[in-house]
């Protein structure tokens, strides 16, 4: 299985970032466990994530370094015994 993250996995922040509402434009806080879909990826290194509601509408658009991310996984692999 490939543990890299690719563009349209679901995401989630392993730590609290500052982002800047979209409609806003107000700083606020996106929480540690916040889920968001990666739309670009820049060499593994850092991903630009879509923050939405429950409504699908964006709240947030932010460049988020791969180590702050954890790929959502909701389908089983095969086990190899």
């Amino acid at each position: 299985m490939n543990n890299e993250i690719q563009e349209y996995d679901l995401v989630a922040l392993t730590e609290d970032a500052i982002a800047v509402h979209k409609v806003t434009h107000q700083p606020i806080v996106l929480r540690r466990g916040q889920m968001g879909t990666v739309l670009m990826a820049f060499d593994q290194r850092a991903f630009l994530i879509d923050f939405t509601d429950r409504l699908g509408n964006t709240f947030a658009m932010e460049t988020i370094e791969s180590a702050k991310l954890l790929r959502l996984i909701s389908e089983p692999e095969l086990a190899h015994v």
